[in-house]
């Protein structure tokens, strides 16, 4: 690649972190707009420097473009609002590193932000609100006891342990591990040890799911700030490349779909970052994979091709695989189980973190190719970054 070209390379230089957690007394626009402000200090930049925004939020849908207004930007050269579930934050940055590519514009901020938790109520009741009246395909499955996404996530669950022989035991390794990450791990929201007997021993939530295998819920924003490997270089943090970017959208929720529970767009969208960045499995040093449930880290670990599809429960309950000093540094920060649920910005930020050598206790001694997921609908749609430094 020419020195013309590679001045363009779409390049992380800010990230910003509003406290996480049980944190109230704020909107998702407030945590949005103080998440930009941060990012932007982080890159050693001013907000009259950002000429692009990108927001999304939670299912409220109160992210909205007057987040503009609220940071006073003035002519900016994009601005747009994304809804992707939980794959909109490698979405972001994709649409984000193509705007920098193009010259559509020079400096671009992505956020997500969200505040569903109230005080005093508990936290599953925060994503269960009282849905309106169902018809069609929607009732005939809520009268099947499919009342939420939870349900879903564990029928594909079970679809998966029907044909693989995956088991409990392999869940939890997957909560045990990312525990003892969260434990090393300021931003994490549980810092305290997970054991075998603990996870089993925690009620369920929807078979063969236990508490331990639900990610949390968090109020909270992230954002991160994209501009040109040029401009970067005169920047105050180390820069991180987005080196490739993929997602895979099987199309199949709702409809009749033998792969249900065993493939994810994982398996397209990974192929084709890992093309784009021209390189391959055995170059990447860190994963951060969307864990929305333990079962989802397993799949999407099948479909990215570290281990054979069935082979996934014997894969992350080998001894010395996960967890701090395993052989693979996996969901470093604790994850959207035991750290902070912002959707895909959970492991975006941790990857930038690594990327950059900023992780602490937590830090991957190797961290020059970081491998980015996220995951959105029931396992419908799929984003795939690879970050780097060169």
């Amino acid at each position: 690649m020419n020195g013309s070209r590679r001045a363009l390379n779409p390049t992380i230089v800010g990230l910003g972190m509003t406290p996480l957690g049980k944190v109230y007394g704020s909107t998702a626009r407030d945590f949005a707009g103080e998440a930009v402000r941060a990012a932007t200090v982080d890159a050693g930049l001013n907000l009259g420097d950002i000429d692009g925004l990108i927001v999304s939020g939670g299912l409220d849908d109160s992210v909205g473009l007057s987040l503009q207004t609220d940071l006073q930007l003035k002519d900016l050269r994009l601005l747009t609002k994304m809804q992707a579930f939980g794959s909109t934050a490698g979405q972001m940055i994709q649409h984000a590193a193509m705007a920098i590519m193009s010259g559509t514009a020079t400096t671009v901020a992505c956020v997500w932000a969200d505040a569903p938790l109230v005080s005093g109520a508990s936290s599953g009741a925060s994503y269960n609100k009282v849905a309106p009246t169902l018809t069609g395909w929607p009732g005939l499955t809520a009268a099947s006891g499919i009342t939420s996404p939870t349900t879903m996530y564990a029928l594909a669950a079970q679809r998966h342990m029907n044909a693989y022989g995956t088991t409990n035991d392999d869940f939890a390794a997957i909560a045990v591990a990312q525990r003892r990450w969260a434990e090393l791990n300021p931003h994490a929201q549980f810092r305290t040890p997970l054991s075998l007997e603990e996870y089993h021993a925690s009620r369920w939530i929807a078979e063969p799911f236990h508490l331990f295998d639900c990610c949390l819920v968090s109020n909270g924003g992230i954002a991160v700030i994209v501009t040109s490997a040029e401009r970067a270089r005169s920047l105050k943090q180390p820069p991180v490349e987005v080196l490739g970017w993929g997602q895979g959208h099987p199309g199949s929720t709702g409809r009749r779909n033998d792969s249900f529970g065993l493939v994810t767009g994982a398996a397209q969208s990974g192929r084709r970052a890992l093309e784009m960045a021209r390189t391959n499995l055995d170059e990447i040093d860190v994963v951060e994979l969307y864990d929305c449930y333990t079962y989802t880290v397993l799949v999407s670990l099948e479909d990215y091709g570290f281990c054979d599809k069935g082979e996934g429960g014997a894969f992350v309950s080998e001894p010395g695989m996960l967890g701090p000093g395993g052989h693979l540094a996996l969901n470093t920060g604790g994850g959207q189980l035991s750290s902070y649920y912002m959707w895909g910005m959970t492991p975006l930020s941790e990857g930038i973190i690594q990327a950059r050598g900023q992780a602490g206790e937590r830090q991957s001694v190797s961290h020059d190719r970081v491998l980015v997921s996220g995951n959105g609908g029931i396992l419908d749609h799929h984003s795939t970054l690879i970050l780097g430094t060169n």
